[in-house]
């Protein structure tokens, strides 16, 4: 990709996911099938073209083969994810605290825990889908993008910062949820956190298998088995 569109295609991925995020938080959209469709949509579409132009460079195929151990790696990374949100929610955000409704706002956005239940085989495949679509485009496509402006040794680390600034706008949108005066920043910091411990596999690995596996067994993790807020 020349300069130009790789330029391009970077701004329009941090103000289409800004966009997606703020509206997939936003109080009219809680517990709703629109919530699903803003936080996956703009992030499939995207990540389809990210796929199709990392096909034509021939990298999709070295990103996505699966290998020997890739299971136990990306059970481990999810592990780590989960170790640090769950440090983040006992320490930073307890129940009791000023901050437990960062926690419950995010938790109100997601659905009523009982419908997610009756659903698991099509929230399960909604998980999936997302976690492979974000971390082809941001993790692979985007990494690479940002690789040919500042070298590959630190590029990860920049995508990552990247991808909790996509995130923020969903602070605004929470603080509304929550009915609070003060923002919500939960999301950008989990984004954040996903960022430096996925992109670190794909560095790490040079491939992008164990840290989809990785994305998606934390996310069923905290959405499904273990919330880190409330009874599921």
């Amino acid at each position: 990709m020349r300069p130009p569109a790789a330029a391009a295609f970077v701004c329009v991925v941090l103000a289409v996911t800004g966009l997606s995020s703020f509206f997939a938080f936003s109080p009219q959209h809680s517990g709703s099938p629109a919530f699903w469709i803003w936080a996956a949509g703009p992030t499939v579409a995207l990540s389809a073209i990210a796929a199709a132009w990392a096909w034509r460079e021939g990298l999709l195929k070295e990103w996505l083969s699966p290998q020997w151990g890739d299971f136990t790696r990306g059970l481990a990374g999810a592990a780590v994810l989960f170790g640090a949100a769950w440090g983040f929610a006992r320490v930073v955000a307890p129940v009791g605290s000023a901050r437990e409704i960062w926690l419950v706002s995010l938790y109100g956005q997601i659905g009523d825990p009982r419908t997610l239940q009756g659903h698991a085989p099509m929230v399960a495949a909604g998980v999936a889908v997302t976690a492979l679509a974000e971390e082809v485009l941001w993790r692979g496509a985007m990494t690479e993008l940002v690789a040919s402006r500042v070298g590959s040794r630190t590029a990860w680390l920049w995508t990552a910062g990247l991808y909790a600034l996509a995130h923020a706008p969903a602070a605004w949108s929470l603080r509304g949820v929550s009915g609070g005066a003060s923002l919500n920043p939960v999301l950008a910091i989990a984004a954040l956190g996903l960022g430096l411990v996925c992109g670190g596999m794909a560095r790490a690995f040079g491939r992008l298998a164990p840290g989809v596996l990785a994305h998606a067994l934390f996310d069923w993790a905290v959405v499904m088995m273990f919330p880190l807020w409330g009874e599921r």
